[in-house]
């Protein structure tokens, strides 16, 4: 046997018992993993002959990276409007259940409590799940006597489309084009990351045109709980 042969023989495994636990690396086939084993070897000794200081540096802005982008997403935004303040008028083209029309926040608020709620933007997945809770939830909005609106400064061009499936909105509530994010930018709502978008915001106003509850957070999950407590707040 020559040396080559005899490296191989001493890097190859032996196959699992029978009966031993499957695992990962198990179904590997052992060239892959020694292939594998070489990669991660190259990659400790490039680290291990870069200057100590070059290293940390990476290291560091690997870590900052994964924290920011982590802290995006779980943590509420931190702007909106406060509770107490004066909901900002405006008009906007909407559709409900595919049908154009224009929304306009002095007719709403005459029929009762509003929840205005900015999405970043439609046919996006965290933005397909809340409007998919809130049409769920409609029904209890309108208990309430209270209007649910949609607003959003993305994808406006998809927003006929996406005020009538079911999976989304499903007909149930409409949803308000916001080019540029004027409204948005009216109500402290735009996207931090991407300011031509909007935030994940949430604001109740009373027919007085009082904001009576805000949640901002990007996490789409909480945000008909939040809204519906509060327009069953007003009712009591």
């Amino acid at each position: 046997m020559d040396m080559l042969a005899c490296s191989r023989a001493n890097i190859a495994e032996p196959p699992p018992d029978d009966g031993a636990e499957m695992t990962a690396m198990s179904i590997i086939p052992p060239r892959w993993r020694r292939q594998s084993f070489v990669h991660r070897f190259r990659r400790i000794s490039w680290l291990t002959h870069q200057p100590q200081e070059a290293v940390m540096n990476a290291l560091s802005k690997f870590a900052a990276l994964a924290l920011v982008g982590s802290a995006a997403l779980a943590a509420p935004a931190l702007g909106a409007l406060k509770e107490g303040a004066r909901a900002p008028g405006f008009s906007a083209p909407a559709y409900l259940a595919g049908q154009p029309f224009t929304f306009k926040l002095a007719d709403a608020l005459k029929k009762g409590p509003l929840v205005l709620y900015f999405f970043p933007a439609a046919h996006t997945p965290g933005c397909n799940l809340e409007a998919h809770l809130f049409s769920e939830a409609i029904e209890q909005f309108k208990a309430q006597h209270a209007t649910v609106i949609g607003v959003t400064a993305g994808n406006t061009s998809k927003l006929a489309a996406f005020s009538q499936e079911t999976e989304h909105c499903g007909g149930k509530f409409a949803v308000a084009a916001d080019e540029g994010a004027k409204i948005a930018r009216s109500y402290d709502a735009l996207l931090p990351m991407r300011p031509g978008w909007s935030d994940r915001t949430s604001y109740v106003i009373a027919p007085s045109g009082q904001i009576v509850h805000v949640y901002s957070n990007l996490n789409p999950k909480q945000h008909v709980r939040e809204t519906l407590d509060a327009a069953q707040a007003l009712g009591n």
